[in-house]
């Protein structure tokens, strides 16, 4: 008896067969970056309206886990609306069809309350409710706050030698201090997450905590009064050694519509009057961005340019360097600013010494107009600054160095630092190695330069007006 075998042209020609064997393709998911776009709003009547205020670019991959992905979704839409009158959220998910393609579903409300957390509201109808049931959240909370306006003064010995600005007329700054810290903040918290790089939560429990509050006041149709938020910075106290403390400005954010409109300037110069006015040692800020470095130098640039104790010692190095032909390295240290005149503007103006010593580049900048007659040995001074930041001040012996070192992590951006022994310099540093050390330094200088540059235009406009 024979044994009947099937050959395999039958079961490649079976389609049911072939479907037996095949694999279900992984999903691949979609990034949270292009599925969700957010709308700051003011009335109930802009939502679903075009005319939306849309924030973007938000990366916002980093609220999600496996790369920002969200998977088991197809054709997933999310729709975020925040309040910008109580700082509630409402998000309107939709999507095709919800399956596991091998990652599991990602729970996409879990995720976006890790940014909204008690804020976001689960029913469109009760968001919309919160523009007129929460109108008048800000201004009840100031209404027992103190008012910072009119109460500081601006660090200058006369007013006719301060460089004053049109301030906004309708607008107010108040600070909040202790418990009410809290509730304000853990409203303004997604916000801060979604539009301040790097930043983290402050601890509202920490009573040495600040809030500062930009507020505009306006009437509606009604004729009532409305309190709207344009912007709030925290700032921190601290004790310094024996009997002073030390302002830090932790978190700055003026509300995207209201953004490049002179409001971040106005609230930074408030912060400064109240460094003076309560005579603290002085007030730095944690890791600026360089937009906001900028507005700050140019602030401090034009403080400093009406500062009279500085004035004879920026006038003897302006002086000398344009008699100067050498660019000798033992020249260099004769352009720092002198440490009285590092003393004397932390004292008065409340402007540390690493901050006082970028603006005083600036101020030399400025006085040697015209500029180009000495550009080449201003830029051995920056490039001499920048050098002796990065390397060591004493970068031509024993000191730091710093070296590329490629990894698996990240090739363009791993190196080390080590410090040179007994003035012998190490075999680890090779003749490529330093080139590329001075290449990264030149960029840096580079930098600067347009930096000082811009900062420069800025302020000589402004006297000019």
């Amino acid at each position: 008896m024979g044994t009947k075998h099937q050959s395999s042209s039958d079961s490649i020609s079976d389609p049911k067969k072939r479907r037996r064997v095949g694999f279900s393709k992984t999903d691949a998911g979609i990034e949270a970056n292009d599925c969700i776009t957010i709308y700051i709003v003011s009335s109930a009547e802009d939502v679903d309206s075009p005319n939306s205020f849309c924030l973007e670019p938000i990366d916002l991959n980093q609220f999600f886990e496996d790369d920002g992905r969200i998977f088991g979704y197809q054709g997933l839409k999310i729709t975020i609306w925040v309040n910008l009158i109580s700082f509630h959220a409402y998000a309107d998910i939709s999507f095709e069809s919800s399956s596991d393609g091998g990652r599991g579903i990602t729970n996409v409300k879990s995720a976006l309350q890790n940014i909204f957390a008690e804020s976001l509201v689960d029913e469109k109808d009760a968001f919309l409710q919160t523009f007129s049931t929460e109108s008048h959240y800000v201004r009840s909370v100031v209404s027992n706050a103190e008012t910072l306006q009119h109460k500081v003064s601006n660090g200058c010995s006369t007013e006719s030698n301060c460089l004053l600005k049109s301030e906004p007329s309708d607008v107010e700054v108040f600070r909040i201090a202790g418990t009410p810290v809290g509730h304000l903040y853990s409203r303004l918290v997604p916000l801060v997450l979604l539009l301040v790089d790097g930043s983290n939560p402050i601890d509202v429990l920490d009573p040495r905590w600040e809030i500062y509050l930009l507020v505009q006041e306006r009437k509606d149709t009604q004729e009532d009064r409305l309190s709207r938020l344009l912007g709030f910075a925290a700032v921190y106290r601290f004790h310094r050694y024996p009997g002073s403390t030390r302002m830090r400005l932790g978190q700055i954010l003026v509300m995207p519509p209201y953004q490049r409109k002179g409001y971040g300037r106005f609230l930074l110069e408030v912060l400064n009057r109240v460094a003076v006015s309560e005579n603290v040692y002085d007030l730095t800020i944690e890791e600026p961005e360089d937009s906001l470095q900028y507005v700050r130098l140019c602030i401090d640039v034009e403080r400093l340019l009406v500062f009279d104790p500085i004035q004879q010692s920026l006038e003897s190095v302006v002086s000398h360097l344009k008699q100067e032909n050498s660019l000798k390295k033992s020249y260099m240290c004769k352009y720092a600013p002198p440490l009285s005149a590092v003393e004397d503007v932390r004292k008065t103006l409340k402007i540390n010494k690493k901050q006082f010593e970028q603006c005083w580049e600036i101020l030399i900048y400025l006085g040697l107009a015209p500029i180009n007659k000495y550009m080449e040995i201003y830029q051995a001074i920056v490039s001499h600054r920048v050098k002796a930041e990065v390397v060591g001040k004493d970068s031509e012996g024993a000191g730091k160095q710093v070296i590329d070192v490629p990894t698996e992590y990240d090739q363009q951006m791993s190196f080390v630092m080590f410090k040179s022994q007994n003035g012998e310099s190490s075999s680890i540093e090779t003749a490529a190695n330093q080139s590329i050390v001075e290449e990264q330094l030149q960029k840096l200088v580079d930098k600067r330069m347009n930096q000082i540059k811009l900062i420069a235009e800025k302020v000589s406009a402004v006297h000019r007006q």
